[in-house]
């Protein structure tokens, strides 16, 4: 499925190919902060099928606990949380489903991550693939 979005305020548009209902919920504190919410929702886009048509985000590289070292990109003027990927030759790109105009044609979340950092409150579809850490 094609798929466009932007920053809040429009500064920064991408164009990506997306596979339909394959939405992730991470749950992680990383996750948690860097949303400024409870968790973030995420759809993946192959690289080859990622493309910016306007501005260029801003960028830092952010190392887990694990060591991995995964690049976020936000917009400098607005904030707006866009993708995450692999420091060098991504594979893929990590949409943040708000940023993306057809985010109410995407479906319901298939999987949920690192739900052991999952704040009590928080309800999923229970159809989605649970996982307490990283798969």
């Amino acid at each position: 499925m094609k798929v466009d979005g932007q920053c809040h305020c429009g500064a920064i548009a991408y164009e990506a190919e997306v596979q339909e209902g394959s939405i992730t919920v991470c749950h992680c504190t990383d996750c948690q902060a860097h949303s400024g919410s409870a968790f973030r929702a995420n759809i993946s886009a192959p690289a080859a099928g990622f493309r910016l048509v306007r501005g260029a985000p801003r960028t830092y590289v952010k190392t887990a606990a694990s060591g991995a070292k995964r690049v976020l990109a936000f917009c400098e003027t607005c904030g707006t949380p866009l993708y995450a990927c692999a420091v060098e030759e991504p594979a893929a790109y990590s949409l943040r489903i708000g940023t993306l105009k057809q985010r109410q044609e995407l479906g319901t979340p298939k999987r949920q991550i690192w739900t052991q950092r999952r704040l009590p409150w928080v309800t999923l579809p229970e159809s989605a693939e649970t996982f307490p850490g990283q798969p």
